[in-house]
């Protein structure tokens, strides 16, 4: 069955119950009436509710109403927040300049609404040392604790031990802020036209990246 409402002389019944083009409510009128207020109107008469008894037809520029129909689907994909979990690989022995690094993309994941699966991935005798992980993932917990939080305890999956940080900030807002930092900068480059393009590049690139796909996880 068409998803699109009948128009016009499409609609096959001796009476429908007529809105108006402003949502007045008209009444049972015979279908004949109805297509030729349509036509007084230059309007289209759209089947509404197809299954009520009467069905109920409105008054419309449906030409109109399906262009403005489209344009608020695209809006609604384009605001769309589909919640990415990004993932994290160290090794419980990482060196400090790793580290910072690691917990760098973290930070930027969690700022952009994202949520990240810690993966502490034990190697050889290291596996009889779980406790150089948990310590590891408690850090790093507490590191980023003003961005996101604990969402899934520490636990041993084989070699590795897993934790997942859910964001503060939902990634509708993170997005909604990428889009204002963003509108901010081509204003202020508007503004100031001798600012170089590369100083404002930097200035941006965090913000920008909120719908970059996942990076591929890194081990230590």
């Amino acid at each position: 069955m068409s998803a699109e409402p009948r128009i016009n002389d499409r609609i096959r019944v001796p009476e429908v119950r007529l809105v108006g083009p402003s949502g007045e409510q008209v009444g049972i009128v015979p279908l004949a009436k109805a297509l030729e207020l349509a036509q007084e109107y230059d309007l289209d008469l759209v089947e509404v509710a197809a299954n009520a008894r009467p069905p109920v037809c409105k008054l419309m520029d449906y030409g109109k109403f399906k262009y403005e129909s489209a344009m608020k689907a695209r809006e609604a994909r384009k605001n769309q927040a589909h919640t990415v979990i990004k993932e994290m690989k160290l090794r419980p022995k990482i060196d400090p300049h790793d580290y910072d690094t690691k917990k760098g993309h973290v930070v930027r994941f969690l700022k952009q609404g994202d949520k990240v699966k810690i993966t502490i991935m034990f190697r050889g005798r290291e596996q009889s040392r779980p406790e150089l992980g948990y310590r590891l993932l408690q850090r790093l917990a507490e590191d980023v604790q003003d961005l996101g939080f604990v969402e899934s305890n520490p636990k041993q999956d084989g070699r590795n031990m897993i934790m997942v940080l859910g964001p503060h900030k939902k990634k509708t807002e993170a997005m909604a802020e990428a889009r204002q930092a963003q509108e901010a900068r081509k204003a202020d480059a508007k503004a100031n036209p001798g600012k170089s393009q590369n100083a404002a590049d930097a200035d941006g690139v965090e913000d920008v990246d909120v719908e970059a796909p996942a990076e591929a996880p890194a081990e230590a």
